[in-house]
């Protein structure tokens, strides 16, 4: 038996519809392409992967996850936190293709594969396959057990069970629902040594994107989930729903209205960084072209101004440049006061220069807080 599935009540509905709405909407925006695509998505799955391992402790700034995605060495991490973020990613790009794929169907052997993506460094986890005894979660602070997991004999039957609801279970709620609910059963279930927190909140992600609606990046709410005081809800209410031990039973809807109020408030933040993408695009096209610059460096200043640091490679990969005229542009944008250099050789990256200081600060006082949709309703 799992958890149920929760009857929505009129203004969990009325949140629902204006999710679906924003969804909507930026399908549309984002049927059009624009040169600006690639860098956003690229970021999106980046703040992705962060807020999910931050909820972990794994603490990595957005910069460095782009370029353990792009292969490179990260200028500011242990290896060990590399390894944890490069096996996250690995998973999220599975789900990436499983979320396209046409004859695609839910089994236990795909998820036992994502854990192994997400954890295979950790040999001494047996990654992949399921726990063999007991599981307990502790407070990180006092050690005091505060989720006992199903007895590992129940575990099989369990995920069998979810399986099946996965292909067949309540096709008729809308996505985020079952999102929520395949997240909160397999968190529970915790079927595994390792990895399931990470493993529910990607389930969560490639149940979104099977609905085709978005992408993965674009529809994942683990950016937000992973923001200090919104993990701290995100434990709060797991514990408040899931009780101190597998009890398949009572309501969930606290749950589900935490997911809804999460996909609510990202979908603000997403399409508020696709509009001001392309508004920061077309501005520094402008800039480039007062300048005398090759409309290329568009690009590096675009990623110099969605990020805190750039790196030449990086660039170079964007727009199928040659080693020196990558350079060559980066050395143009430091002397026009766009970038800042630091480091040399292969650590050598920049940052915002006097120029890109002034407009992110014009920016900044220019941003649209968030409306949060459970608390503006009576």
């Amino acid at each position: 038996m799992l958890y149920s599935t929760p009857a929505l009540q009129a203004f969990d509905k009325a949140v629902l519809a204006e999710i679906e709405d924003m969804r909507q909407e930026l399908k549309y925006r984002l049927a059009e392409p624009h040169r600006w695509d690639g860098r956003l998505r690229r970021q999106l799955q980046a703040r992705a992967i962060q807020g999910s391992n931050a909820i972990e402790g794994y603490r990595v700034g957005v910069e460095d996850i782009q370029s353990i995605m792009a292969g490179e060495e990260p200028l500011e991490v242990s290896s060990l936190v590399a390894r944890e973020i490069a096996g996250y990613q690995q998973a999220l790009t599975y789900i990436g293709l499983l979320s396209r794929a046409p004859d695609f169907r839910y089994d236990a052997g795909v998820l036992n594969a994502l854990n192994f993506m997400m954890i295979g460094h950790h040999r001494n986890k047996t990654p992949g396959v399921v726990r063999p005894g007991a599981i307990y979660i502790r407070d990180s602070v006092s050690r005091e057990v505060v989720y006992e997991g199903p007895d590992a004999e129940l575990v099989p039957g369990l995920m069998d069970e979810l399986v099946a609801w996965l292909n067949e279970g309540d096709l008729d709620a809308p996505s985020p629902v079952r999102a929520a609910m395949a997240h909160f059963n397999l968190v529970n279930i915790h079927p595994w040594r390792d990895g399931n927190g990470r493993m529910s909140r990607a389930l969560q992600t490639l149940v979104l994107g099977r609905d085709l609606i978005m992408t993965p990046e674009f529809s994942s709410i683990e950016e937000w989930l992973g923001q200090h005081r919104a993990t701290i809800e995100y434990y709060d209410v797991l514990g408040a729903v899931g009780r101190r031990r597998w009890s398949p039973h009572g309501d969930t809807l606290d749950w589900v209205r935490f997911c809804l109020r999460a996909h609510h408030m990202q979908a603000q933040r997403v399409a508020a960084r696709l509009s001001q993408a392309g508004e920061i695009w077309t501005l520094l096209e402008e800039q480039v072209d007062a300048d005398g610059l090759n409309t290329r460096c568009v690009s590096a200043l675009y990623e110099a101004f969605a990020s805190r640091r750039l790196r030449r490679s990086r660039y170079q990969a964007d727009e199928e440049l040659s080693q020196g005229q990558a350079a060559r542009d980066l050395r143009d944008l430091t002397a026009k006061g766009w970038l800042q250099p630091y480091g040399e050789t292969k650590g050598r990256y920049y940052e915002a220069g006097p120029r890109m200081v002034r407009l992110k600060d014009e920016f900044a006082e220019r941003v649209t807080p968030l409306r949060d949709p459970y608390r503006s309703r009576p």
